[in-house]
């Protein structure tokens, strides 16, 4: 699981928009860490099977993306993706820097894809 919060920088389009490139680059780094600790290499991300874009996230939300291992085979990963906002930009004119933590978090996007690890980490 990576946490983090969207900055300005992150604002692709008007409003502070996030472009939902941002949740790919999240799953990008999610699936990384996933392929280190099953098999101790980065590997390549070679294909997204499945993209799904559920909610808007805007510069200032609070993002967790996780992810799974879904299947292990000989020379590739399939791994599934969920982000969701945990925390809200308040859009209070006279106290920008105000937050609203969710009670529930909001899905804003899911992914499904593939993985490839070196030839010498391939299984038999």
């Amino acid at each position: 699981m990576i946490r983090l919060r969207m900055s300005s920088h992150d604002a692709h389009y008007a409003g502070d928009l996030v472009d939902g490139a941002r949740m790919l680059q999240l799953f990008g780094d999610v699936a990384t860490e996933l392929l280190i600790r099953n098999d101790g290499d980065e590997g390549l991300f070679v294909a997204y099977d499945n993209v799904e874009f559920l909610a808007p996230v805007y510069a200032g939300d609070y993002i967790e993306a996780f992810g799974k291992i879904t299947k292990v085979g000989n020379s590739s990963r399939k791994m599934e993706f969920t982000a969701q906002k945990v925390i809200t930009s308040a859009k209070i004119e006279s106290q920008p820097s105000a937050c609203d933590v969710l009670n529930e978090p909001v899905i804003v996007a899911k992914a499904s894809g593939t993985c490839v690890v070196p030839k010498n980490l391939q299984r038999n």
